[in-house]
């Protein structure tokens, strides 16, 4: 379970309530047993395999890393005393990888004197037992620790997917236009920094209203996720944002990307989203959906507002619309 990728595009609360609801089984959780003690690995498995748990044995810390880095297990018992490298050692190194410090570790030791107990803890130990082992209390505090495990990942699942909604349009599960002001002003800063070129494309969806209009709104939606996935496929750099800019408005962020490169992607998505070919027979242009878009372009100064950017790709969307649509124009920025 602490391993999983989810990369469900979230679009309401109840897709995410519905989906933190507790229905894990005791066969989705993992947990690594780590003792050079044959005889103490078949104890555990025995337990552990009695709760319905699965589980994976190591023989010595340097196992258990390895192991923890491959199988990312769900809690891991980790005996203090072993050769080489001891349990304390080999859980400070725990914290360090990837989902580490996430994951519970009990620790299983002889030791009982409050040194031990203070180190097993300050290493990053969840809880311990102490040798000869209770078998009772282990069970307790390892079901303990499964569910704190459980209740993270499902409110770090739910954070997660609570800022996806609060970043992206439920419809077409582009970025959102607060989403659009945030990552802007951030290249903006980032390329004046690094005296760059950022540009910035503006395209419409021509005669949307008619579109609506004519064969209705749940056919517009589907339209409008059709177009915004042809410009998402289109702008695939890391620092590229697709955004929904409003109704029917899209808007492409372009860092290090001059104001041809960025009016040669204009084109390309234009044609794109003409090749889909979706029938409108409102519109005054042709047959089929097509886009108008404005593109500008400019090394950003820091004493100018990035709004003069927008401006001019406003412009060049405006003048694409006032020649007849279904065109790419582009917009030199007014410094003044």
């Amino acid at each position: 379970m602490t391993g999983s990728n989810d990369s469900h595009n979230w679009q309401t609360e109840t897709e995410i309530w519905r989906h933190l609801k507790d229905t894990e089984t005791k066969q989705d959780f993992l947990i690594l047993v780590v003792d050079d003690e044959k005889i103490m690995r078949l104890q555990l498995r025995q337990v552990i395999e009695r709760e319905g748990y699965r589980l994976v044995e190591a023989r010595n810390g340097e196992e258990c890393l390895q192991l923890f880095k491959s199988m990312k297990p769900d809690l891991i018992l980790l005996d203090a005393i072993m050769p080489v490298m001891d349990g304390f050692t080999c859980c400070g190194k725990l914290q360090k990888l990837e989902g580490g410090e996430r994951t519970p570790v009990l620790m299983i030791t002889g030791l009982e004197d409050k040194a031990s107990v203070d180190l097993a803890f300050k290493v990053g130990a969840a809880d311990y037992v102490t040798k000869p082992i209770h078998w009772a209390v282990l069970r307790q505090r390892m079901r303990r620790l499964i569910e704190q495990s459980k209740l993270h990942y499902r409110l770090e699942t739910a954070i997660q997917a609570l800022q996806h909604l609060a970043s992206y349009d439920g419809l077409t599960q582009v970025a959102n236009r607060r989403l659009f002001d945030r990552h802007l002003n951030q290249e903006w800063q980032r390329m004046a920094r690094e005296q760059l070129p950022l540009s910035i494309i503006l395209c419409d969806v021509d005669c949307f209203k008619a579109y609506n209009d004519t064969y209705g709104h749940p056919k517009g939606d589907d339209c409008l996720q059709k177009v915004a996935q042809v410009i998402n496929q289109a702008a695939r750099r890391p620092a590229d944002l697709v955004a929904r800019y409003g109704g029917e408005e899209f808007a492409i962020i372009l860092p290090k990307t001059t104001q041809e490169g960025a009016a040669k992607l204009a084109e390309r998505i234009r044609v794109s989203v003409k090749k889909l070919a979706i029938p409108h027979k409102s519109s005054s242009v042709g047959e089929y959906v097509t886009l108008s878009l404005g593109v500008s372009s400019m090394v950003p100064i820091r004493e100018i507002s990035v709004s003069k950017l927008i401006a001019a790709a406003d412009k060049g969307l405006y003048k694409a619309k006032s020649k007849g649509r279904d065109r790419v124009v582009s917009s030199r920025m007014k410094l003044q």
